[in-house]
């Protein structure tokens, strides 16, 4: 008898992935409170999400986008079966990137990409989602399930996610802001975030790790959300930046305008067990200050006088802290000492 091709032979199952958007609509509602009626959740499973913006309350609303993905931090969560976290990392790439502009982040999309669909690790990649969105105070109102198989092996997977956040105009943080003699401020990190794990993968390969580090490794991303919104609804802010790929200096350098020097002393940095671990894999200062945060994970470009106003805002741990400033001169940037490894 001859055997009819059909989707599924081919290596794409639409049941399961019916199931598992099902799973995400009464997920989605149970995570939105009955008051809210922002997200409209009879709408989950259209062709499109719909979010109501007109009870924001916002004079002269501009809307602020960002995409991003955790990168191959996916393989790491992979290799070491902890999937419940990396959609948290999902989630901070992007409203950590809002939070620049002084957005509110408002809802989120997700993309995930899988060989053949597992349901129950798909079910702990929104659960890190979820947790991602209620740390962030959005809502994560739709996204795309593809399973693609030939195209990823059978057990790989990748992500990518997409924010929207809001702003009145009059108060998006912008770097024209910034004034000579402003303060630098560091917010720590938690530990790498989710950049530069292509080079955090090359020295594993090499390297036997304790089971200490590896939970170091893996840890999600810090989302700082809460706190810097409320420094911008009090003014408190100048500029900001977020520390991902290209480290500290390259992202500062894109919160100041060109006529100005950043000035840092590297010796003040704060870093962290995991970067010291790293650092003494044989790399340089030079390759580490550009492929990790080195425990540097937002920072705050300030007026002295807010200091002590700002610190308020913050826990113990991520404390902000002076590591430079900002000056008038020829020079882009101005580097002095190291960092202590």
């Amino acid at each position: 008898m001859k055997t009819h091709n059909s989707y599924k032979k081919s290596g794409v199952n639409i049941s399961i992935a019916n199931k598992f958007v099902n799973h995400i609509a009464k997920i989605s509602k149970k995570n939105v409170k009955k008051t809210d009626s922002s997200f409209i959740t009879d709408n989950i499973g259209a062709f499109g999400s719909i979010f109501d913006i007109s009870n924001t309350r916002i004079k002269d609303p501009v809307i602020v986008a960002c995409t991003d993905g955790v990168g191959t931090k996916i393989d790491l969560a992979n290799k070491f079966k902890k999937f419940d976290t990396i959609g948290i990392d999902l989630v901070a790439m992007s409203v950590n990137d809002l939070i620049v502009q002084g957005a509110k982040p408002l809802f989120f999309l997700d993309y995930i990409a899988v060989g053949k669909l597992n349901l129950n690790k798909t079910k702990k990649i929104l659960q890190g989602i979820l947790k991602g969105c209620k740390i962030s105070n959005c809502k994560l109102i739709g996204g795309e399930t593809a399973e693609m198989p030939g195209i990823y092996s059978k057990d790989k997977f990748d992500l990518a996610g997409f924010s929207v956040g809001i702003v009145s105009k009059k108060n998006i943080l912008n770097k024209k802001n910034v004034k000579n003699n402003d303060i630098v401020l560091a917010i720590p990190s938690n530990g790498i975030h989710s950049n530069g794990y292509s080079l955090v993968r090359s020295i594993l390969k090499k390297n036997r790790i304790s089971h200490n580090l590896k939970k170091e490794i893996i840890k999600p991303t810090k989302i700082y959300c809460k706190e810097i919104l409320n420094l911008t609804k009090k003014n408190l802010i100048n500029s900001s930046a977020h520390i991902t790929g290209g480290g500290l200096v390259e992202n500062l350098l894109r919160s100041i305008p060109e006529e100005f020097t950043l000035n840092i002393n590297l010796s003040k940095i704060k870093t962290l067990k995991i970067f010291k671990w790293l650092k003494s894999k044989n790399i340089s200062d030079q390759e580490m200050m550009k492929t990790f945060n080195c425990g540097v994970g937002f920072c705050l470009i300030v007026s002295k006088k807010n200091i002590n106003q700002i610190k308020k805002n913050f826990s113990k741990q991520f404390m902000p802290y002076e590591i430079g400033y900002i000056s008038k001169s020829k020079k882009r940037v101005n580097l002095s000492n190291s960092i202590r490894w």
